[in-house]
């Protein structure tokens, strides 16, 4: 096992990546140098801290194993140390933080640092253990495995989400990651039947949440159906984020940098994908209503769009028609969009993929209204 103990050198020191990965090495070969037993009970807790945590219970009950393996530089090499019994149950949490407004997350995080810094030793390396289990539990049990892909990114982007390649050829044996199990009764004697996902599905991460085709076409029976399609993706993500926010080392996982990117570039390209479908709807049911004389009493739209740095879709919200009287023509959707689309040009709170995305949207509604009597600039 490595010396839990290093020298940062000042070269470290100005390179963050190195630090993490450095302090991930040491808390996964203190993890590993454990005995199984102990390992195993590592592992429950780990799933007891996580589900407290994801699932945003009261509070969150967690044990420290009652011995542990540590480095012993006295002797240069491994001991065993025993965890006082009085040390090792823990509850974080209560009402008492519920009615006080506090954060259990961070209730958490303080309390395994206030272990970790214990002056026993014991204590100190069962606490970051426990940390430790929690997070390989939250990246390699709570999360699927994917494919293996390569997305490219746009132009002018820094989130890779357009899939690269054609998808692997379809075999004569369909894996359970080109297909998806359809439910129902089956004869007796056969396996359960398995329908190939789409070609294009299979050049993302995980093909059961895609729902879009590279032209916004839906692939799933719903749009309720790809929208949940997307709220598991977001709910991935959210793992990993409390992942790395439990403990900031495990960015240096090789399973958490293949998890992030793969369900990243897939959820931002589902995300826009999704976004388009609802503005095509929208146009749709705008020429619906016009043709029923339905829009003469004002028209406020709601234009859905993915925000690629909070990872959630959000809307634009503007005033075509103001509320009363007035007859509806085109001329008035389109000049309300470049009213909205300066506004998004300027404001800050976006970032440069994130407003062309909504740019572009706003453009395929001016579009739609656009005729040669509509408005001038």
């Amino acid at each position: 096992m490595e010396n839990t103990k290093f020298h940062i050198s000042s070269d470290e020191k100005s390179d963050p990546s190195r630090i993490l990965d450095q302090e991930y090495q040491r808390q996964q070969a203190l993890y590993q140098a454990q005995p199984n037993i102990v390992q195993r009970f590592l592992e429950v807790q780990g799933r007891h801290v996580t589900e407290g945590l994801l699932g945003r219970a009261v509070q969150i009950r967690f044990n420290l194993p009652d011995r542990v393996v540590v480095e012993a530089p006295q002797i240069d090499q491994a001991a065993t140390i025993s965890v006082p019994q009085a040390a090792r149950e823990h509850n974080v949490g209560g009402w008492r933080l519920r009615l006080s407004r506090g954060d259990l997350d961070e209730a958490l995080r303080h309390r395994l640092a206030e272990l970790e810094q214990s002056p026993d030793l014991a204590v100190s390396v069962a606490a970051s253990l426990v940390r430790h289990g929690a997070v390989l539990h939250m990246v390699y049990n709570m999360l699927p495995s994917g494919r293996t892909v390569t997305y490219q990114a746009q132009d002018g982007e820094s989130i890779p989400c357009i899939p690269v390649g054609e998808g692997e050829p379809e075999s004569a044996i369909t894996m359970s990651t080109d297909a998806i199990a359809e439910e129902g009764d089956s004869e007796e004697g056969r396996g359960t039947l398995q329908v190939p996902f789409v070609p294009y599905a299979r050049r993302f991460y995980l093909p059961q949440w895609v729902a879009f085709d590279d032209q916004d076409n839906l692939l799933v029976g719903s749009l309720k159906e790809a929208e949940a399609h997307l709220a598991s993706m977001q709910n991935f993500t959210n793992i990993l984020h409390a992942a790395s926010a439990l403990a900031a080392y495990i960015v240096a996982d090789a399973e958490y940098q293949k998890k992030r990117y793969g369900m990243l570039g897939q959820m931002v390209n589902q995300g826009r994908a999704l976004a388009r479908y609802k503005t095509r709807e929208i146009i749709a049911k705008i020429k619906e209503r016009a043709e029923a004389n339905n829009l003469n009493r004002g028209l406020s739209l709601s234009l859905p769009y993915f925000n690629d740095q909070e990872l959630k879709m959000e809307t634009s919200n503007f005033e075509v028609i103001p509320a009363g009287r007035i007859m509806f023509v085109p001329a008035f959707v389109v000049r309300a969009v470049r009213q909205e689309a300066a506004k998004v040009g300027q404001d800050t709170r976006f970032n440069p993929s994130t407003r062309r995305h909504l740019l572009s949207e706003l453009a395929m509604l001016e579009q739609a209204f656009l005729s040669s009597d509509s408005v001038s600039d």
